[in-house]
């Protein structure tokens, strides 16, 4: 949803203006001009820690070893790691809180179809190697640049 407001007998000209004044040109010039770079894909990763059979959770050495295994080799350029923690719904109706590994992917929009291919194999791969239901995905088209 777009958002406007209306300023017309506010302050919202003087404020324009005591940017200005402040030394601020760049942030207003960037509010002017939204384009950030070349059309990219954001797609972000929750892995999830907690085992199934009552286990320790997924330690980060061993996430580290996983994300060094299937995930790097796919995506070299970069990634970021953040660590995460939620809550969803289990099976049986219960609330299941748990800490996650957060990665987040950069790739070019051009690149989607084989890329999400490159994701789809490493989510298989950690639910396996894990025994997890699933690993959270979400994809988001962005403007990058480097």
């Amino acid at each position: 949803m777009k958002r406007t407001s209306d300023t017309r007998g506010k302050t919202g000209g003087g404020v324009l203006l005591a940017l200005l004044g402040a030394g601020l040109p760049a942030l207003v010039g960037a509010a002017l001009h939204s384009h950030a770079g070349e059309p990219y894909r954001e797609t972000r990763l929750s892995f999830g820690t907690q085992r199934p059979d009552g286990r320790p959770p997924v330690a980060k050495a061993e996430f580290m070893r996983f994300l060094d295994r299937e995930v790097t080799p796919d995506f070299p350029e970069g990634l970021t790691l953040r660590d995460g923690y939620g809550q969803r719904r289990g099976e049986d109706g219960t609330i299941v809180r748990e800490a996650s590994y957060d990665v987040v992917l950069l790739y070019p929009e051009k690149e989607a179809d084989e890329r999400g291919a490159r994701v789809e194999r490493i989510r298989r791969a950690y639910e396996k190697q894990f025994r997890q239901d699933s690993v959270g995905r979400s994809d988001d088209e962005v403007e990058a640049g480097f």
